[in-house]
């Protein structure tokens, strides 16, 4: 007989989802999972951009409910398809009321879906539009940590509001460069997978407060759910897993990264 998985644990404290991708959730309805969401305490969700393709479906979905939010960018899997048109359509909607963040752009050389020449343009490309737009940035960077400190290093002094390096799994210089520049670091699931000892290392020398919480769904589901799709209302085990893995008390955790999160995608004017 299988193992009875734990049931979602719920918290006083709201949780903030800064990072998933509703779109491509297949498993449920999608009412249904923001209702689930709902449940346990998930007070806003931020469903992320990454094609010409979906522009547009997350700007539409970012008005379904009054606390799902999103964000414009080409990842940089896509980066071959970015054109003067894309570019466009990103700066025009760049300051909408419900677009938080310029993203997922970045760099990816462990797919190299995409040229890395064009990648880093894009990159850039993309930077500049957070810098003309005082708009933070979401950044995905996977086996680039060289080039990508080296372009972040040509927008410190123009990226007024920085951002998150999203689902860290790189090194410790990559995350030392930027916590030292004020960015925030974002860990999801795959803090609770067994051989993610790399990942945890990285937590603990994060400070909590430039910590972010986030699924990525529906990739990455954290233990004890791997094996299904993954979902916002799973936050509350990444939370905990954070909280282990730092020895500190959940509540400071769940208080604190939900201040990370309100300062990096809404602060107060």
């Amino acid at each position: 007989m299988s193992k009875k998985r734990r049931e979602i644990p719920v918290f006083n404290h709201p949780i903030i989802e800064t990072h998933c991708h509703l779109d491509y959730l297949k498993d449920q309805p999608l009412a249904d999972i923001l209702e689930q969401s709902q449940q346990v305490n998930i007070e806003r969700v931020i469903t992320i951009a990454v094609s010409p393709d979906n522009l547009a479906t997350v700007r539409k979905l970012s008005h379904i409910a009054p606390w799902v939010y999103g964000t414009q960018g080409i990842h940089p899997h896509e980066a071959e398809r970015y054109s003067d048109a894309v570019e466009a359509e990103i700066r025009e909607h760049a300051r909408d009321e419900k677009i938080v963040a310029i993203g997922e752009i970045g760099l990816d050389y462990y797919y190299d879906n995409a040229d890395r020449g064009v990648q880093r343009d894009v990159f850039r490309r993309q930077l500049q539009i957070a810098c003309d737009n005082q708009r933070p940035v979401v950044i995905h960077s996977r086996d680039a940590d060289d080039d990508t400190i080296t372009i972040l290093k040509e927008f410190e002094n123009s990226l007024e509001r920085r951002g998150v390096i999203h689902s860290f799994t790189s090194g410790p210089g990559l995350a030392q460069y930027a916590l030292d520049q004020g960015w925030c670091l974002g860990f999801n699931g795959i803090t609770s997978f067994n051989k993610a000892e790399n990942v945890r290392d990285i937590v603990r020398m994060t400070p909590i407060e430039q910590i972010l919480l986030e699924t990525d769904a529906p990739f990455l589901t954290p233990v004890p759910y791997r094996g299904r799709e993954n979902a916002p209302f799973y936050l509350p085990f990444i939370a905990e897993k954070i909280a282990d893995v730092k020895e500190l008390p959940l509540d400071q955790v769940l208080s604190q990264t939900y201040l990370n999160s309100l300062r990096t995608f809404f602060p107060q004017p």
